[in-house]
């Protein structure tokens, strides 16, 4: 079984101050916590950028900052997400992937969230597979729905995605897949040969579900944005804790903690080369 690669959610676009003091807001704030996680075991840090007041945004320049940040105070994969908030437009969520992060979130459906719609047409998901193709960036495919795994592969049979890919199970969002240990064996068996996947449980269900991916080989994300919580009624004191008993637990259960490097192997990241950045830099 390999190593575990575990992701830091920092901040989401959801959950505010007044839920979660301890929520990062400024692009300091954000590259400070991501530090801890890295020092607590994870690989990969999981990015939506604030404004000030706390709202959430997509703008290049604030991920711009918060990106070069948290690159230079430690060797963490760079995730930025591509979902933003529900009312932002496509070519506001696209930005991000601007910067040539290694990767990137790509949600391949639409899918209730509460009373709102995470809105992912066709001509966005292909569009956005089609710039992150282009610049080199791995997509991390959000898969809400079983559907959605479905469309991730089209993505592949029209050439605008390759393997192996990299899947991200979110489950117990309200109005989405239930979290249940059950809907992640179906999901994980409905992916190719050869894919990773991570899970992501909503709020109660984050570490019964990250039980479960170490004990199946699978991958684990934590941190605000998925859950705010320690213990029933005790919030944690930041998405680094939230990390660290996840890395207790899996080194517990003899599952070892990929660093960063190991997990850009693991998910076969290409490295960027000096003549990409200067090609894309003079809009090649």
């Amino acid at each position: 079984m390999s190593e575990l690669i575990i992701t830091a959610a920092l901040t989401g676009a959801e959950v505010t101050k007044e839920q979660q003091p301890n929520l990062p807001i400024s692009p300091e704030e954000i590259a400070q916590v991501a530090l801890e996680c890295y020092e607590a075991g994870a690989a990969i840090v999981h990015v939506h950028a604030r404004l000030p007041d706390g709202s959430p945004t997509q703008d290049l320049q604030v991920y711009r900052e918060i990106k070069e940040r948290v690159e230079a105070i430690c060797p963490v994969i760079f995730q930025p997400s591509t979902g933003g908030a529900v009312w932002h437009s496509a070519e506001e969520r696209l930005q991000p992937v601007l910067l040539d992060p290694e990767m990137a979130t790509l949600s391949t459906g639409t899918v209730n969230f509460g009373r709102d719609v995470f809105s992912n047409p066709q001509d966005f998901v292909e569009e956005a597979a089609r710039l992150m193709q282009e610049r080199g960036v791995k997509p991390e495919f959000e898969i809400f729905e079983t559907g959605m795994i479905a469309s991730a592969l089209y993505l592949v049979r029209q050439g605008l995605a390759a393997e192996p890919l990299h899947f991200n199970f979110v489950l117990g969002v309200p109005g989405a897949m239930p979290a249940s240990v059950r809907n992640l064996s179906f999901l994980v068996d409905s992916i190719p040969r050869g894919a990773t996947w991570t899970v992501s449980g909503i709020g109660r269900h984050e570490t019964t579900l990250a039980l479960a991916a170490i004990a199946m080989g699978g991958h684990v994300r934590v941190g605000f944005e998925d859950n705010i919580y320690l213990h029933r009624g005790v919030l944690a004191e930041s998405s680094a804790q939230l990390v660290a008993r996840i890395a207790r637990i899996a080194r517990e259960v003899g599952r070892e903690i990929a660093s960063p490097a190991r997990a850009r192997e693991i998910l076969g990241l290409r490295p960027k080369t000096r003549e990409m950045t200067e090609k894309k830099a003079e809009g090649g």
